[in-house]
């Protein structure tokens, strides 16, 4: 049976833009806290764009009582930049960050001071000790930027080289995918926490969308079935709450140490999946 105790769950925001958006993030924090997880992460745009938005969100998750894990992304950021940023959160009392190279916004030319995400972590761990714990990106159905999963695998043990405490990974549909990646990882000596990242589905589309652009696979039943219902949302959802429940449920039944939902700022489906693997004695 696996430690139900030693298990880690979170749920990933990103910064609002409108004052609609903060009412909505407000309220999906504040039903999300019932659940008392560890940590509610917050995403941090490409090149900086929402570096503003990501501390105030982390700011107000963490006065609200919880904990919150900024993302932290090094491309186009320097040295200062980052110094000054880790210090700002260490004053507001958070101690867990999720370091990423992060993305290149379009037409952005200087990369800045770092160039991979293990650079980053080292930088982290070299500036504050262990006042951090660290999280790093892992991606079961490899980096699409990788040119095959062994140079992916390279790339993630630098990370946990550099210092990472453990790592959140891309979402996936393919259990077997997630825990291939485990064992490649474990038979190569890295041997930290790897938590599954999880996508509840209630639009095919947009789905489709993230998957592509981020390389994350949709099985061709999954994404069959769901071009099937795209246009009858009720049926869709209530197929996808389905789907991602047995995911959840295989992925804890078969010993994953937590799990990651990517909520988009909506509680409500995470929330029902949450209630039934609850009702199945999973959390």
């Amino acid at each position: 049976m696996p430690d139900t105790e030693r298990r880690v769950f979170s749920f990933e925001f990103f910064p609002p833009k409108t004052a609609e958006g903060v009412s909505r993030l407000r309220e999906t924090r504040d039903q999300l806290a019932k659940l008392k997880p560890a940590f509610f992460s917050v995403t941090f745009g490409a090149g900086g764009s929402t570096r503003e938005g990501t501390f105030e969100t982390v700011k107000q998750i963490q006065d609200s009582g919880s904990h919150g894990a900024p993302h932290i992304s090094c491309i186009g950021a320097t040295r200062a930049s980052i110094s000054d940023m880790l210090t700002a959160y260490r004053a507001i009392g958070v101690t867990r960050v999720v370091a990423l190279r992060g993305d290149m916004p379009s037409g952005m030319v200087e990369r800045g001071d770092f160039r991979h995400a293990n650079e980053l972590v080292s930088f982290i761990r070299d500036q504050t000790g262990d006042a951090f714990h660290i999280e790093v990106a892992a991606y079961p159905e490899y980096h699409p930027e990788a040119a095959g999963p062994a140079q992916d695998l390279a790339n993630f043990r630098r990370k946990v080289t550099a210092g990472a405490d453990s790592a959140l990974t891309q979402y996936f549909y393919n259990p077997d995918a997630y825990f291939g990646f485990v064992d490649a990882c474990r038979g190569s000596g890295i041997n930290v926490p790897i938590v599954p990242g999880v996508m509840p589905i209630t639009n095919y589309k947009q789905l489709a969308r993230f998957s592509d652009s981020c390389g994350a696979e949709i099985p061709r039943w999954l994404r069959g079935r769901l071009q099937e219902l795209q246009d009858d949302l009720p049926a869709l959802r209530a197929f996808g709450l389905d789907v991602v429940t047995e995911l959840c449920q295989s992925l804890l039944a078969r010993g994953a140490p937590g799990l990651h939902f990517y909520t988009l700022n909506r509680f409500e489906a995470v929330q029902e999946i949450w209630r039934r693997l609850q009702a199945r004695g999973h959390v």
